[in-house]
């Protein structure tokens, strides 16, 4: 979800406005330049001087703002919800695109270059890029937008006046998640023996084969995610994945139902847990009774659809979840002579 959260005093505190769409006039919405923290979440805003988005301007990525840059003094709100990738700026020497030309394609100090305070046009040719009076993001801000031409800065009162640039990002993308269990592989399967319990009665009436009624195992379901090598999910990015595996593989799997996933950091996971099982109480006369504590192991991979969602952008990506399971544990009985010595 994109939204801006916007507060009466610094520091989030006092009366708080929620906006998910672009607010046009906050005179409408009774909180007109009374706005002096706030909190971005997603897609970047640009907050105005005068109302419909007029006047100076001020742009905000994800994060939190304890103190605006400009204290009481918005009056509109704006949602960038253009294509923020592979941006791309052109700048000119002179107006009508004349000059020198220099591209810029990430943030830039111009104090740095022999392109400071000189600029007087410009072309975007990709993406949403805020151009600063002085270095380090200081001083009078202007947005320029994809396929924006300003064919002369004394219009805006900015020529030769631009010391730095950057392009604006997309904040943390939304990811939903979506397991395609009727493509699902199965890697392995198998019984493993992880216990023999053994047991001989060489006497004419029954005898007990335990002292303990029960024995416990342990479980364990481990879990994976992993991404393809061109994801544009980034590290931080958390999401959900409904474990909901095809008929009849729920039991063999015996996943939690929701694995959640935060990239870079909980990618996979494992579980135990400890399961009793019932011993034989009595041992038939001449008999030697065996109990095999059995351990059904499965472990299989099946493909991830993502839909990643940037600001008004979403695109498909496909990634793989992993899961070994262990979690099904049973004995078995068998019985022979027992041979007096």
């Amino acid at each position: 979800m994109n939204k801006i959260i916007v507060y009466e005093h610094q520091n989030f505190q006092g009366m708080s406005r929620e906006f998910t769409k672009t607010v046009p006039s906050l005179i409408d919405e009774n909180f007109n330049d009374c706005i002096s923290s706030l909190m971005i979440i997603g897609a970047p805003w640009v907050a105005y001087e005068h109302p419909n988005f007029k006047g100076r301007q001020f742009a905000y990525e994800e994060g939190q703002y304890a103190n605006a840059e400009w204290n009481d003094a918005y009056s509109s709100l704006q949602i960038i919800t253009d294509n923020l990738d592979d941006p791309l700026i052109t700048l000119y020497e002179h107006a009508n695109y004349g000059g020198r030309k220099k591209d810029v394609t990430l943030e830039t100090n111009l104090l740095f270059s022999d392109f400071n305070d000189t600029a007087s046009s410009h072309i975007v040719h990709r993406g949403v890029w805020v151009l600063y009076e002085h270095g380090d993001r200081g001083g009078r801000q202007i947005i320029a937008r994809a396929g924006e031409k300003v064919a002369n800065y004394g219009d805006l009162s900015f020529n030769d006046q631009l010391t730095s640039l950057r392009p604006l990002k997309y904040g943390s993308p939304t990811v939903k998640a979506k397991i395609q269990w009727e493509k699902m592989v199965k890697e392995s399967e198998k019984n493993v023996k992880i216990d023999e319990l053994v047991g001989v009665n060489r006497s004419d009436t029954d005898q007990s084969f335990s002292s303990t009624a029960t024995k416990e195992y342990e479980t364990y379901v481990s879990q994976s995610i992993s991404f393809s090598n061109s994801t544009t999910i980034t590290v931080g990015s958390k999401f959900s994945l409904d474990i909901v595996p095809g008929v009849g593989m729920e039991t063999s799997i015996s996943a939690s139902n929701t694995f959640t996933v935060e990239k870079g950091k909980t990618e996979s996971s494992t579980s135990r847990e400890k399961t009793e099982i019932n011993l034989p109480v009595k041992i038939p006369p001449h008999t030697e009774l065996t109990v095999s504590v059995m351990r059904k192991e499965m472990s299989v991979r099946v493909p991830v659809e993502f839909t990643v969602t940037r600001g008004s952008n979403t695109k498909k990506e496909y990634g793989e979840y992993r899961c070994s399971s262990g979690s099904s544990v049973n004995a078995e009985y068998s019985s022979k002579h027992a041979v007096m010595k």
